[in-house]
């Protein structure tokens, strides 16, 4: 595609966070809009996460952001005109110690309060309504039917197809190499195949977020950390929800083909750029696995892959407007869960270039000087 010269929105970062604000800005009118992606769509983190959209969380603000994004992938062909492979299935935290029953309880009264139709279940009713996991040292489990999962690479096709329908310029393998600046205002962005005048930038750059804010000369507070993932072969379908334990490291889930999908953290490692899977890992994950879920003894792995959690201090999405650059905003550091707070997040910034400031979900605590007074760590994170 050929590159113009001036456009009103240039946004860094092809995965769903810029799609999601290139299609919001679209659909609200202001279509001269480019996308700028180094490499292809959805190449980064979007493309290479577990795929499941969760709204219980411990922080009220990623509560509201995931309900608020679950009522836009409810509607989500109607509104944006493609099937994502959108499937409700649930989310089941499974909680292990004391000191997690009594923070699970504290969390689903708050997630209560704001809507949310979650449930606390004993071990017992876990086991009733789940009898294929493994239970043992469970004390108890939260449980929300309406979280559920969805296809991370469509999901950004959809979005940058649909802008792109309505004027949106999608520029894969083009790469931003510096932020235009005069005067403290935003000019343009200079690429590898030249210079484009802005008005408006946006950084959504994923694991690349800290890189690009300081080409605007700004210092994010975000580092990136590898995270690695594997699939399976596939079986019959029977496992709805996505399984989530914070206290043994893991998640997985079961794709509509019957795959399954599973990852863990790893405390030990670095921040960094590295995306290439370990052995360690393999061996980690398919080794506790088989404990918690005693039907995948004989189940064959066939693909590994890694990528990156771009973090917060507080593990929540920094989105804000720069107070030393006029027009530069940043929708960064969400912490490995961008894909499911993508909908909210694109509308939220789309409402702020157009309308000066965001009308549908209050995002105020989520700005980048709350660092400075002190702050809350989300702790539902794996």
């Amino acid at each position: 595609m050929t590159v113009k010269n001036r456009y009103r929105v240039v946004i860094i970062g092809g995965g769903v966070i810029g799609t999601a604000i290139a299609f919001f800005l679209a659909k609200s009118g202001i279509r001269n809009v480019a996308v700028l992606e180094k490499d292809y769509l959805s190449s980064g983190s979007t493309g290479r996460c577990g795929g499941g959209i969760r709204q219980q969380w411990s922080e009220r603000m990623n509560v509201r952001l995931a309900i608020r994004s679950v009522e836009h992938f409810k509607r989500f062909e109607s509104e944006v005109g493609f099937e994502i492979e959108y499937n409700q299935g649930g989310y089941l935290l499974l909680a292990y110690t004391d000191e997690e029953v009594l923070s699970f309880n504290k969390n689903t009264s708050m997630q209560q309060e704001e809507g949310l139709d979650v449930v606390l279940l004993s071990r017992d009713e876990t086991s009733r309504i789940f009898p294929f996991i493994n239970l043992t040292n469970v004390k108890a489990a939260a449980y929300c039917p309406s979280d559920g999962h969805a296809n991370p690479h469509l999901t950004t096709f959809a979005y940058a197809r649909a802008a792109q329908r309505m004027g949106v310029d999608i520029l894969t393998h083009t790469s931003a190499e510096r932020i235009l600046i005069e005067n403290g205002r935003i000019t343009g962005v200079l690429t590898d195949r030249g210079e484009i005048e802005a008005e408006v930038v946006v950084n959504a750059a994923g694991g690349y977020s800290h890189e690009v804010g300081r080409m605007a000369g700004i210092d994010l507070p975000t580092e990136s950390y590898k995270h690695q993932i594997f699939v399976t072969e596939p079986l019959e379908h029977f496992m709805d929800p996505l399984v989530i334990s914070f206290e043994k490291n893991f998640y997985i889930r079961q794709t509509e083909s019957g795959n399954f999908i599973m990852g863990q953290g790893d405390k030990a490692e670095l921040p960094g750029h590295d995306i290439t899977p370990t052995w360690r890992f393999l061996r980690e994950l398919t080794g506790k696995m088989q404990e918690f879920f005693p039907f995948l003894s004989d189940v064959r792995i066939l693909r590994h892959w890694a990528g990156l959690y771009n973090m917060s201090p507080d593990a929540l999405p920094i989105i804000d407007r720069s107070r030393e650059i006029e027009n530069f905003y940043c929708a960064v550091g969400f912490s490995g869960h961008g894909f499911m707070l993508a909908p909210a997040v694109g509308e939220a910034v789309a409402e702020w270039i157009v309308y000066g400031e965001p009308k549908t979900v209050d995002i105020s605590n989520l700005t980048l000087n709350r660092f400075e007074q002190g702050f809350s760590r989300e702790k539902n994170v794996v």
